[in-house]
C-alpha cells in the first residue's frame, strides 16, 4: 500500500490529507448527535407537566441538567412563560439561532472534502500524463525509442490519483448526506417541541 501511494506522486499527501480530515468530522459528529439524542416527546411531557403545576423552577432544572439544544431552546421559552406569544415566540428563535450551528459545525468542511477530492484525483490523473508526454517527447528529440515501462509510472500516477480521490470523496458524500438528514430531523423535532411548548403557555 505504501509503495503504491508512493507512485501516485505528490497529489496523493493532500487526498491523504483530506482523507484524515474527513474521518475526523465524521466520527466527531457522530459522537456529538448521539450524545445529544435524547426522546423528545418523553422529554417535552416532563417539561409540560411541571409547567402545569406551576413548577417553573423544576422545570428550567430539567433544562439545565439536560445538556441538548432542545431543553436550551425550551428553556428560553419558559423564561418568557408569562409574555405575550410574540415575545415566547421570539426566545425560542433567537435560543434556536444560537443553537443550530453547534449542530451543523464542519458539515461545510466534510462538504467541501467531498468535492474537491475528486478534482485532486482529476489534478492528479492529469499531472501523470503530463509525466508521460514529457517522457515521449524527451524520448522521439533523442530519437530514442520510448518503451512501455518508461511510461508506466505517469499511467500509474494518473490511475492511482483517481482512485484515491474517490475513495476519499464517495464516503465523505455518503456521510455528508447521512449526517445532513440526521440533523434536519432533529431541527425539525425542536421546531415542533417548540411551537407545542409555545401554545401550551399561551393558552
Amino acid at each position: 500500500m505504501w509503495h503504491m501511494f508512493l507512485k501516485g506522486g505528490p497529489v496523493m499527501w493532500p487526498i491523504f490529507l483530506c482523507s484524515i480530515f474527513a474521518l475526523a468530522i465524521i466520527i466527531e459528529r457522530l459522537w456529538y448527535l448521539r450524545k445529544i439524542r435524547i426522546d423528545t416527546r418523553q422529554f417535552l411531557n416532563r417539561i409540560i407537566d411541571r409547567m402545569k403545576r406551576h413548577q417553573i423552577k423544576e422545570a428550567l432544572e430539567l433544562c439545565e441538567v439536560t445538556k441538548n439544544p432542545l431543553s436550551q431552546v425550551l428553556k428560553a421559552g419558559i423564561l418568557k412563560y408569562d409574555r405575550g406569544r410574540q415575545q415566547i415566540k421570539e426566545a425560542i428563535e433567537d435560543a434556536a439561532l444560537y443553537e443550530e450551528p453547534h449542530l451543523e459545525k464542519n458539515m461545510t468542511a466534510l462538504a467541501t472534502i467531498a468535492h474537491i477530492s475528486p478534482l485532486l484525483g482529476l489534478l492528479g490523473t492529469v499531472l501523470g500524463m503530463v509525466r508521460s508526454f514529457q517522457i515521449i517527447q524527451a524520448k522521439s528529440t533523442a530519437y530514442a525509442p520510448v518503451s512501455p515501462g518508461e511510461l508506466a509510472g505517469g499511467i500509474w500516477q494518473a490511475l492511482l490519483t483517481t482512485v484515491a480521490g474517490l475513495l476519499v470523496a464517495i464516503p465523505a458524500f455518503v456521510a455528508y448526506n447521512y449526517l445532513v438528514s440526521r440533523i434536519n430531523n432533529f431541527i425539525l423535532e425542536m421546531e415542533k417541541a417548540s411551537t407545542e411548548l409555545v401554545n401550551f403557555l399561551t393558552e
